[in-house]
């Protein structure tokens, strides 16, 4: 079972090696199935255009 929900907002802090990541505060757009073990998110952030996919091992709860 997914531990985040679709419109929550995730901290991404893990960059894969290779790939230009940017760390920060997403919103949740869409759940994906597992990759392994781990749990994926389709994600997207408010400062740019496109979205990321990221491993549930990768976010953070935000802190209200």
């Amino acid at each position: 079972m997914h531990k985040y929900t679709i419109g929550e907002t995730v901290h991404f802090s893990a960059p894969l090696p290779g790939r230009i990541s940017v760390e920060g505060n997403y919103e949740v757009v869409r759940l994906l199935p597992p990759d392994g073990d781990d749990f994926q998110y389709r994600i997207k952030s408010l400062t740019e255009a496109y979205e990321r996919v990221a491993k549930e091992s990768q976010l953070e709860v935000v802190a209200a």
